[in-house]
């Protein structure tokens, strides 16, 4: 017989066991449960970039879309079918109602050629029904209607005019100077040449499309090869005002930075391209200047900014650190929200993110606000600190109160980490009324490459990816200085393979405009 102490030994051992081995299976729940809580977060966000939208913005009808699919929770269920039938009604948007005093149809545009075309009247209708005398016209019921004609193509004949001596037996002949040609002694003329680069560069036109259209269109036969030396050729001539470009970046002392993946092909891989990269570095609203490198290393932008003095915009990429002294690092706050975007599409009816999404609306509104009213840097500067900088303050208590009450690991805890760890180079931009909120001049500079891209496939060869990073350095500063890209290559490509190396500087897109504005 066992007696009662033991019994009750044995009683509290077994119950002290129990309670552990439950404390362990509650654990092991819980950790379950988060990893089956951050799966539904990833696999939310993998349908969105798939099926959801591309831009930033919220739809409601994407929003409640999301709310049918399997990875939903119980609980997020019920506290849809909580809310009021008015606030979960969501009809389909109406037609746009047409204006009610419409200006009527815009005007073509008056520097373009008139060509009368006259209709005349069907020859019965010529004469009276009535007494058979022929109707005067009274006047013409007018129309306007753009037309065209298709390009034209024509071979030009140079002949360079040659003259003898009659009094000298050796050396007595002249003949006339050669004009300048981007390719010495090719067959296509620069026009030509330059058409090429803006189909291809501008209207993102790949050459094997615009071999097919000459030939199908005006039966010109010429080779993908031709075309494509000849684009190297241009690239090449254009690094020389590439490079001087960049100096007039690095002087500038602000330069925001991004990059993009950029196919190559590679004699090391085949069947598939290698990942290079093109960095772009530019000044909203000014130089652009992409360099295209084999990999993602920080050596690359190290190289570039070799020299740079001054503040660096970007993403939080790390390669972006510890580029070299004297350059202060600043954040994107488009980046930062974009986190919280992310929350609220794969979580709808957390209330957190649309808060954060909505404070950083209140900044932006301030931004609107500066560039309505075309305010310098000293007086955005200025609005800034009045408006943008308690609101920045508020920002940060709130986004440390998030981060303090919710687990790590998740998507919301993550941008909450990536906000905070960015705070310090966010709050330069309020110290400096020249510095963008963010980093959108430079995506949107680097968003044609990418449409390019698309159409291009890959670059053929790693000494290629510069020549081409040149010409697209060139055609994006030409876009944002307002140039006429054909004016500017039509004067410059020809000039350049003579040109002395030390005047590079005065072919640079933003020198070129300056000297041609003060000519007119």
């Amino acid at each position: 017989m066992i007696a009662p102490d033991a019994n009750s030994a044995d009683l509290r051992q077994a119950l002290a066991y129990a309670e552990s081995q439950l404390a362990q299976v509650q654990s092991e729940n819980a950790r379950l449960q988060r990893i089956l809580q951050l799966q539904d977060e990833r696999i939310r966000l993998l349908n969105m970039k798939l099926f959801g939208p591309k831009a930033e913005r919220l739809d409601p009808a994407q929003t409640q879309l999301l709310l049918d699919e399997v990875s939903v929770m119980a609980g997020e269920v019920e506290q849809e079918a909580a809310r009021p039938q008015a606030q979960k009604e969501n009809p389909l948007p109406r037609a746009r109602q047409p204006r009610p005093h419409h200006p009527g149809r815009e005007k073509l545009p008056e520097h373009l050629e008139r060509r009368e075309e006259i209709i005349p009247c069907c020859p019965e209708d010529c004469r009276c029904p009535k007494c058979g005398a022929e109707r005067p016209v009274i006047g013409y019921e007018t129309r306007e209607e753009l037309a065209c004609e298709p390009a034209q193509f024509w071979v030009r004949v140079i002949k360079r005019e040659k003259r003898g001596s009659h009094c000298e037996d050796e050396q007595g002949v002249t003949t006339a100077p050669a004009p300048a040609q981007i390719v010495p002694k090719g067959k296509l003329a620069n026009e030509f040449i330059i058409e090429v680069l803006v189909r291809k560069y501008q209207l993102h036109l790949p050459v094997y499309r615009q071999c097919a259209a000459l030939l199908e269109d005006f039966r010109i036969d010429l080779s993908r090869k031709t075309l494509t030396d000849t684009i190297l050729a241009a690239g090449s001539l254009l690094q020389a005002v590439v490079r001087a470009q960049r100096l007039e970046l690095l002087a500038g002392g602000y330069i925001q930075a991004d990059e993009t993946t950029m196919p190559c092909q590679t004699g090391e891989k085949t069947g598939r391209n290698h990942r290079a990269y093109v960095w772009e570095y530019s000044r909203p609203g000014g130089i652009v200047v992409f360099d295209f490198q084999m990999g993602r290393g920080r050596e690359g932008p190290r190289n570039f900014l070799k020299g740079f003095r001054g503040k660096l915009q970007s993403d939080g990429y790390q390669v972006y650190d510890d580029l070299g002294e004297g350059i202060t690092y600043v954040a994107c706050a488009a980046h930062v929200r974009r986190g919280f975007v992310e929350v609220a599409k794969i979580a709808p009816l957390n209330p957190i993110a649309p808060e954060i999404i909505a404070r950083f609306g209140q900044l932006y509104a301030v931004e609107k606000e500066a560039r309505d009213g075309g305010m310098g840097p000293v007086a955005r500067l200025a609005l800034r600190q009045a408006k943008s900088v308690p609101l920045m303050a508020a920002l940060k208590t709130r986004l440390t109160e998030i981060r303090q009450q919710i687990p790590p690991g998740g998507k919301l805890a993550q941008a909450c980490d990536y906000a905070l760890g960015q705070w310090s180079r966010l709050e330069v931009s309020m110290q400096d009324g020249q510095i963008e909120i963010d980093n959108n001049w430079c995506e949107g500079g680097i968003r044609p490459l990418v449409v390019g891209r698309k159409n291009w496939l890959h670059v053929g060869s790693p000494e290629a990816g510069p020549k081409i990073a040149a010409i697209a350095s060139i055609v994006e500063t030409c876009r944002r200085l307002d140039i006429n890209l054909r004016d500017y290559l039509r004067d410059v490509l020809p000039k350049l393979g003579d040109w002395p190396s030390h005047r590079v500087s005065e072919l640079t897109p933003a020198t070129w405009k300056a000297a041609h504005t003060k000519q007119s």
